[in-house]
Parts: C-alpha cells; sequence; structure tokens
C-alpha cells in the first residue's frame, strides 16, 4: 500500500501535471502562443467586457437613450485608440508593459504605483469575469436561484486555479471553442440586430433627434456632455484586456513585437465592433435593464425570437459569454503573476513569488492572484456594479501612468526621428482620454468604490514599499559587513591536484560569488583548521520569472554559475587546498541542491556540507516569510539522510 505522502503526490501530478524540462531548449517555442492563441488566451480579456461592459454603460443612459449612438462611436474609437498606443509601446519596450514603462520613464515609485495598481486590475479582471459569468448562466434560469452566483464564482476561481497550475497553454486549448462559438454567435446577434432593424431605422433617427432637443432644453450642453461622460467612464471596463497583451510579451512566439501587434489589431477589430454593436443593437430594440437577466440576453431573445432554433441560439450565446468570460478571468491568472513575479525580482514583493514551479509557472503568483479574486467576490458579494466602478480605476490608473510615461519617452526622443511627431500626438490624446476618465471616476464615484479602490491601490503600494526598504536595508548591511572579502586575492600559483574523496572533504554550498559565500568559505574552513583536504563547491542556477526569458535563458544562467563556481574553486587553490565544483539547474533550489549534496556525498563519503544562512538578532514572521528557508530546508533533509550539515550564519543587526 502507497504512503500518504505518495498518494498525495500522485493527486498532485494527476491535476498539475509533470514537471517540464528545463534542460530541454524547443520548451520556450512550445509554451509560447501564436498571436491566435495569444488573441484567445489574452485578448479574452477584452472581447469578454462585452458582456458587461456596454451593458453598464448603456444602463447609466436611462431616460438619455439618444446618446448611445455617440456613445458607441466614443468606444469604439477608444479601443482603437489604445490598442494603437499599446501597439507602439510594445516597440519601444518589448518586455516592460505598463509597469516597466511607468518604472522607466516616471520612476521606480510611479513604477511600484502602476505595478499595484496592474495587480489589482487583474484581480478584479478575475472576480468581475467571472461573476458576469455566473450572471449569464443565472439569466437562462429562475430568478429565485440568484443566490447561486458567489458560489459559481468561487468555483471558478478554484477550476482556474489548478488550471494555471499546471501552465499558461492548456487553460487556453480548454476555452478555444468557447472563444470561437463566442465570435460566431454575437456575430450573428449584431448583424441581424441591426439589419432587421434597418426599416425602422428613420422612426429611430427622429427619436434620436427629439431626445437631443428635449435633452438639450432640460440638461444644456454641459448636463448632456456630464452624462455622456459619466456613461462612458462607467463602460470603462470595456477597456480593459488591450494591457495584457504588453504584459504578457515573454508568452509570445518569436517575432514577439510583430506577433504583440498583430495580435492587438485582432483584438482592437473584435472588440471595438462588438462593443459599439451591442450598445447600438440596445437602442434599436429598446432593450432595458430586467431583474435577474442581462440584456444582453434580453436582446438575443429579442433577436432570435421567431427563428428556427431561436432559444437554441440564446443558450449559445448565454453560454459562449459564460465561457468567454472564463477565459477573461484566465488572462488574470496569465498577466497578473507575471505582475507579481515582475516586481518580486525588483524587491517590491516577495523574492519567493518570482519562483517558478516544476511546470515553469509561477504558481506562489497564482495563488495570490486567486486569493485576491476570492476576496474581492465575497467583499462585494459578487456585484458587478460594485466590482465595476474599482475594476475601471484600477484598469485607467495604470493606462494613464503608461500612456504618460510613452509620451515623456517621445518627447525626450531626439528630434527628426520619423516617428516622432506622431507618437506624440497618439500618447498625449491617450493620456488625455485616460485622465478624464480616471480623474471623473474618481470624482463622481466617490463613495461608490473610489475610496476603496484608492485604499487597495494603497495598501499593496505601502506594502510594496515596506518590503522594499526591508530587503535594500539587509543587502546594505551585508555588504558593510562583507564588502572587504571581495577583495580578497585568489591568484595561485601552485596547483594543489584533484581532491583526495578518501579524505575529509568540505562541501559548501555557495549562491553567486560574492561577501556572503566568501564568508561562508572562510569560516568554513577557520571552523575546523587543517581537517579538510579539499573542497567542493555547489551552486545551483535557479530559473525563476526574472531569468525566464528565452530560449538562450537556462544557458546564459549556466554560464554565470559555472563563472562563478571557477572564481570559488581558484579561491580555494589560494589557500593551498585541492577544489572542484558541482552544479545544476532547476526552479527550486532545495530539490536541487539535495540531488547534487547526495550524489557529492557518494563521490565524497567523509564530506561534510556547509551552507550559509542570513541571521537577524531579532527574527520576526516576516523575516521567515521574505526570506527562504532554503537552508534549513535542505539541512532537514540531509540530516534525514544521514549527512553532516553545517549552518554558518550571516548576521544582520
Amino acid at each position: 500500500m502507497s504512503s500518504p505522502q505518495g498518494f498525495l503526490a500522485w493527486c498532485r501530478r494527476l491535476l498539475i501535471g509533470a514537471p517540464r524540462d528545463i534542460a530541454d531548449r524547443s520548451i520556450f517555442h512550445r509554451l509560447a502562443l501564436v498571436p491566435l492563441l495569444a488573441w484567445i488566451g489574452l485578448g479574452s480579456d477584452a472581447l469578454s467586457s462585452c458582456a458587461y461592459g456596454p451593458e453598464e454603460a448603456f444602463k447609466f443612459l436611462k431616460g438619455a437613450e439618444y446618446l448611445a449612438v455617440p456613445l458607441a462611436a466614443a468606444t469604439a474609437l477608444t479601443v482603437c485608440l489604445l490598442a494603437a498606443a499599446y501597439s507602439a509601446l510594445v516597440e519601444s519596450f518589448p518586455f516592460g508593459g505598463g509597469y516597466g514603462v511607468a518604472t522607466r520613464m516616471l520612476g521606480r515609485h510611479s513604477g511600484l504605483v502602476a505595478g499595484s495598481a496592474l495587480i489589482l486590475d487583474y484581480v478584479f479582471t478575475i472576480a468581475i469575469s467571472l461573476a458576469a459569468a455566473a450572471a449569464a448562466l443565472l439569466s437562462l434560469l429562475p430568478s429565485d436561484l440568484a443566490y447561486l452566483k458567489v458560489p459559481i464564482s468561487i468555483g471558478g476561481i478554484l477550476l482556474l486555479t489548478v488550471l494555471n497550475l499546471r501552465g499558461v497553454r492548456e487553460p487556453v486549448y480548454v476555452l478555444a471553442p468557447a472563444f470561437i462559438l463566442f465570435l460566431i454567435v454575437h456575430a450573428l446577434l449584431i448583424g441581424a440586430g441591426i439589419i432587421l432593424q434597418v426599416p425602422h431605422a428613420p422612426e429611430v433617427a427622429r427619436q434620436i433627434g427629439a431626445g437631443f432637443s428635449d435633452g438639450w432644453a432640460a440638461l444644456g450642453a454641459i448636463g448632456m456632455l456630464t452624462l455622456f461622460i459619466g456613461a462612458f467612464v462607467i463602460g470603462g471596463g470595456t477597456y480593459t484586456g488591450i494591457e495584457a497583451v504588453s504584459n504578457g510579451l515573454p508568452l509570445l512566439r518569436e517575432p514577439k513585437v510583430a506577433n504583440a501587434k498583430r495580435t492587438l489589431m485582432y483584438i482592437a477589430i473584435s472588440l471595438a465592433t462588438c462593443a459599439a454593436g451591442l450598445i447600438v443593437c440596445y437602442l434599436l430594440w429598446g432593450i432595458r435593464p430586467v431583474e435577474g437577466k442581462t440584456m444582453n440576453a434580453s436582446l438575443a431573445e429579442a433577436v432570435f425570437a421567431g427563428w428556427p432554433g431561436g432559444t437554441a441560439l440564446v443558450w449559445c450565446a448565454m453560454l459562449s459569454a459564460a465561457a468567454l468570460l472564463i477565459a477573461a478571468a484566465q488572462a488574470g491568472f496569465v498577466g497578473g503573476p507575471r505582475v507579481v513575479a515582475n516586481m518580486a525580482v525588483d524587491g517590491w514583493m516577495p523574492r519567493k513569488y518570482a519562483a517558478l514551479s516544476e511546470r515553469l509557472t509561477t504558481g506562489n503568483a497564482v495563488l495570490v492572484m486567486a486569493f485576491g479574486a476570492a476576496l474581492a467576490v465575497l467583499v462585494t458579494w459578487a456585484s458587478i456594479e460594485s466590482l465595476v466602478i474599482i475594476y475601471a480605476i484600477s484598469v485607467f490608473l495604470t493606462f494613464f501612468l503608461s500612456m504618460l510615461g510613452m509620451l515623456r519617452y517621445w518627447v525626450r526622443v531626439k528630434r527628426g526621428e520619423p516617428k516622432r511627431r506622431r507618437r506624440i500626438i497618439l500618447f498625449a490624446s491617450a493620456t488625455l482620454v485616460c485622465g478624464v476618465v480616471l480623474a471623473h471616476a474618481c470624482i463622481t464615484h466617490l463613495h461608490d468604490g473610489a475610496l476603496l479602490a484608492a485604499a487597495a491601490i494603497g495598501v499593496v503600494a505601502i506594502g510594496g514599499w515596506l518590503i522594499n526598504a526591508h530587503y535594500r536595508s539587509v543587502t546594505m548591511g551585508l555588504l558593510k559587513l562583507y564588502r572587504q572579502l571581495e577583495d580578497i586575492p585568489v591568484a595561485s600559483t601552485v596547483d594543489p591536484g584533484p581532491v583526495d574523496a578518501r579524505k575529509p572533504v568540505a562541501a559548501i554550498l555557495v549562491s553567486g560569488y560574492n561577501g556572503i559565500g566568501i564568508h561562508t568559505v572562510l569560516n568554513a574552513l577557520r571552523a575546523f583548521p587543517g581537517h579538510f583536504s579539499g573542497v567542493v563547491f555547489i551552486s545551483v542556477g535557479v530559473i525563476d520569472s526574472g531569468s525566464f526569458k528565452g530560449e538562450d535563458a537556462v544557458a546564459e544562467l549556466e554560464r554565470k554559475v559555472a563563472g562563478d563556481l571557477g572564481r570559488y574553486v581558484q579561491l580555494a587553490r589560494s589557500q593551498g587546498l585541492p577544489a572542484t565544483s558541482r552544479m545544476a539547474m532547476g526552479t527550486d533550489v532545495v530539490d536541487e541542491a539535495e540531488g547534487l549534496c547526495l550524489a557529492v556525498a557518494q563521490d565524497y563519503p567523509r564530506a561534510t556540507f556547509f551552507a550559509g544562512k542570513v541571521v537577524f538578532r531579532r527574527e520576526t514572521w516576516y523575516h521567515r516569510w521574505l526570506h527562504n528557508d532554503a537552508a534549513l530546508a535542505l539541512l532537514r533533509r540531509l540530516q534525514l539522510a544521514g549527512r553532516v550539515v553545517v549552518v554558518l550564519p550571516a548576521r544582520i543587526n
């Protein structure tokens, strides 16, 4: 009978899959997405917003539906403007995204704010998409089942968490049929909805004209403009997802920039057509909100009424919308963890969130996104009206900082650059639009979600600042203590020869050639003077989000690790000791180090293992959270294997 640990490992493999081989150079190609799959995996976030964005905008026009036509036009133009802006962004910052652009062009702290807003953008992408998916499904069922909205949303989060722990392409393949079905059914819905109302177009035009006249008399130009901007802002969720391509660029297949621009073109055309078409159809068919039913469901029932298989078409429209919304939530699981991991690499988030799992996914960051989305669903009770305000503010804060950063970039470009004037106009326009939407949302919805959005962004940003301050203080403390060690001469005129496996050997684990590693080496030799006849250096090259960038990433990291080990070998030889080294590459430092140590123990039976660990005089819970316990975890494993392990401290006050 298998052990409980074996059964749990079997279940984990069944759900998440077998580990991937990082030594396989083709794995980057096989994990990457072509534009069509990127359109599905990343663009579904944008297209799925048609399930709630146009509806929320149109509902805001209550009593002023005559503004629907200019609203539809403004929506389509904004989509095209933002898509063009992000297409130009990826040319200049291929691996930047909104967070990278804000960091480089506006400063580290602006980048922190942009990254914090972007994380919440993806968290609320997951939350609002699954809440809207639940609403679409429940539109087909009796209204007394509305209480299932929250459980369905939480269930969707759990399902996507498992899929994303398996890898990026798996959920994209699973959701591709739903994406295609959504396109077909909604193209039919919008096309038929407009064509069937052509005979009534003159009457609708007269109603719009009369509405404008009455609105001008009742509200005036300022009032009508305010109402129009309010509807435009409420529909801000429609424009989300466009930035996902720039943030997910490393996931695309080469040539990445060309494929990203093609993906953005697909997104812009499909989103602008669908969002504007739905708003026009609401107006043409006189669709109004109905309790327990989405406006898209009401539109589908009206358009397909009397058609052969009309009921089936309505069900296809709602089911495909629900499935696409799940795909949009998937886009949040694709882009969000990458932002968390990139911020972890820069020290704004715990470093462990940059680590890749054995399936080459940012598993820790995936769990962070899942927890945040579940919390958002529970706090708002899956209310789309509440989520959409917070969502729009986080989205347009990211847009605004990204566009402002790109505007500054092109203003600083020297005169004579062929694209300079066009790019300045493009990014100035995008900055203005995003700034207006952001300011209006914050002012008019101060108590409807703006304060909550500001508080959430502030909590993430302040937390990131505190984490970064801690890492910087630790780094400076270590540099102050051990900087002088890096100047120790390592030249050796005499080769001590090979390491004798029959005699006592010091097996020292190191990570990079730095003061801490040198301190560990010298302390190990000082603690046992004259005892060891040789040294074996052990190092693991850890593949994380900061190094997982392309087909040459593993080879480059391997060369760096080998170079650092060579310097340690020279250091030991300069002390008159024979030395050699062992190395491995992997995503889990403890697993790989354990395998190396056990292999060294077989070759050198009298080896004593040494590892260094940063220790604090007053250790707290956040020290354990922010710093990995790789040395202690390895100590426990090797002791269970019967090996002698010594952990040497690097003390920080």
